[in-house]
């Protein structure tokens, strides 16, 4: 992903100042903190959190497209607001995902209350992915659990109660990314699916990102960035 989002921000016409791959090179950033405008972090679920206080300490924004530490949640806001920083967190960057996870709340307003349907969400990705399910199901799953009444919670599983949600995870070959909620009856299967073709349009995302947060503070989302 860093890789990508290198592409995108030179062809956007932005400068890469710096690449952090270790802790110890934080120390360029901060050589450098006035002439950085946004940080965007890819990195691993236990380093994410201190990633993002960092720069909530030196004053500079970060897009993170990291999940896994979202347990951190209320912490990393609080923080947010104690050194006046700028947070910007989405799960997936892909301007397709983020109108799928639209499409799927606005969907599962529709389906609640409809007998006879059994939904799961489905993810498939490459065999390298470390987390599973993907954040990308977790928050499908969590917008459809909040329009659904007889849902209480999701599970890593097909093997469920009746208040839970299954999410299905798939680990194949190179795939980047598939998604699928999945409404099945006795008569007919609805599927709301998106399909990731490369990580380019999950760069692209980031850098748009980075963009909007300049000179903003607080915590946002892809909800900001797309108006929805």
């Amino acid at each position: 992903m860093g890789k990508e989002v290198e592409k995108v921000a030179l062809l956007r016409e932005h400068r890469i100042l710096t690449i952090v791959d270790k802790i110890e090179e934080w120390k360029k950033i901060e050589k450098q903190e006035k002439d950085v405008n946004a940080i965007i972090d890819f990195s691993l679920p236990e380093t994410a959190f201190s990633n993002i206080v960092r720069s909530f300490t030196l004053g500079i924004p970060i897009v993170t497209g990291t999940t896994g530490w979202y347990d951190h949640m209320e912490e990393v806001i609080e923080q947010c607001k104690k050194l006046d920083g700028t947070l910007f967190y989405a799960p997936n960057f892909s301007i397709g995902v983020n109108v799928f996870f639209n499409v799927n709340r606005h969907l599962a307003k529709l389906m609640n209350g409809i007998e006879g349907y059994k939904v799961t969400i489905e993810e498939t990705h490459h065999v390298h992915k470390l987390d599973a399910p993907s954040g990308t199901a977790i928050k499908a799953a969590n917008d459809l659990i909040s329009e659904h009444e007889k849902l209480a919670k999701w599970v890593n599983t097909d093997e469920i109660k009746d208040d839970e949600l299954a999410i299905i995870s798939n680990r194949e070959g190179e795939v980047t990314g598939i998604h699928k909620v999945v409404y099945d009856s006795d008569f007919d299967k609805l599927i709301l699916k998106h399909e990731s073709k490369s990580r380019a349009g999950f760069a692209l995302g980031a850098v748009l990102a980075a963009e909007f947060v300049v000179d903003k503070k607080g915590v946002y989302t892809m909800d900001d960035l797309l108006k929805f």
